[in-house]
């Protein structure tokens, strides 16, 4: 996951570029942890056919399982973050 310092003294970029970076930083957490994910399942695939190792498979999982972990937060973390935005008064 990225952090970006949020400087308040700039005004925020403007353009169709700019409104969708957020939206594809979270789009590539998510494709990474499918990538994790399948990588974990051909593991378990290769350990079931007798061509891959306990070991592997297991590392292989308890990766997957972290990177599902992370996107899980992140995506709660920023529904909280948005609903915090839309609940404030202007």
């Amino acid at each position: 996951m990225r952090v970006d310092v949020l400087i308040p003294d700039a005004a925020p970029p403007r353009g169709p570029a700019a409104a969708s970076a957020p939206a594809n930083a979270f789009a590539q957490l998510v494709d990474a942890a499918g990538a994790i994910l399948d990588r974990a399942d051909r593991a378990e695939a290769a350990f079931a056919a007798h061509h891959g190792g306990l070991q592997e498979m297991v590392v292989e999982r308890a990766r997957a399982d972290l990177a599902l972990q992370v996107a899980a937060t992140a995506a709660q973390r920023t529904a909280q973050a948005i609903s915090t935005v839309i609940g404030m008064q202007v």
